[in-house]
């Protein structure tokens, strides 16, 4: 349930085009990318193939990792793939713009469900200090919570072997992620503070 002075923008699933609305709903805005920015980086990653393999060869999206972290270069951001080794608890919340995850999803056409999977993209937000599950395939924005529920959130979505998670960060801003000794530090003084 959203707070009634929230107002979150939410892309809507159309065609294959789930990279676009991420990076959209990550923006917050409708005229954050289009479709034909996302198809011209496209062609300059592999301007010499007739079948572009960053992209659907329908030309209706379903764009690859490549696109999305050009388009956000392309905006001054930059994307980290999360080790989904490590524990969530150590991104740095407050140095991280948001994040990017890609999921396998189900393909079906009308009411019938096909046997393929796919890859879909959703963002992940935090907007006035709640972490929304901006989906666009959800027919409204999802609650995630507090830093304690997205850190809960994310070890269980990590746990699914096919998802992938990437941080986005302003510039290249290496500073979202604590070292495995500090994160180590970090649970040691707090189960000493427990004491």
């Amino acid at each position: 349930m959203l707070p009634e002075s929230a107002t979150i923008y939410h892309e809507k699933q159309s065609k294959e085009l789930c990279a676009l609305h991420a990076l959209n709903n990550l923006f917050q805005s409708k005229e954050a990318f289009k479709q034909m920015e996302l198809d011209a980086i496209c062609f300059s990653l592999s301007p010499n193939n007739y079948i572009n393999p960053h992209r659907s060869i329908l030309g209706i999206g379903n764009y690859d990792v490549n696109v999305l972290i050009a388009a956000l270069q392309n905006k001054g951001y930059s994307a980290f793939w999360f080790d989904k080794r490590k524990d969530p608890k150590m991104l740095k919340l407050d140095k991280i713009f948001g994040f990017v995850m890609n999921i396998p999803s189900e393909c079906r056409l009308g009411f019938l469900w096909l046997p393929l999977k796919r890859r879909h993209w959703i963002s992940i937000k935090n907007i006035n200090g709640i972490y929304y599950n901006l989906d666009s395939k959800l027919p409204n924005p999802s609650q995630i919570g507090n830093d304690e529920d997205l850190y809960i959130y994310f070890r269980n979505q990590l746990h699914v072997n096919d998802n992938q998670l990437f941080v986005v960060v302003t510039g290249d801003n290496n500073n979202w992620i604590a070292s495995e000794d500090t994160s180590v530090d970090q649970q040691l003084t707090q189960s000493l503070d427990k004491r």
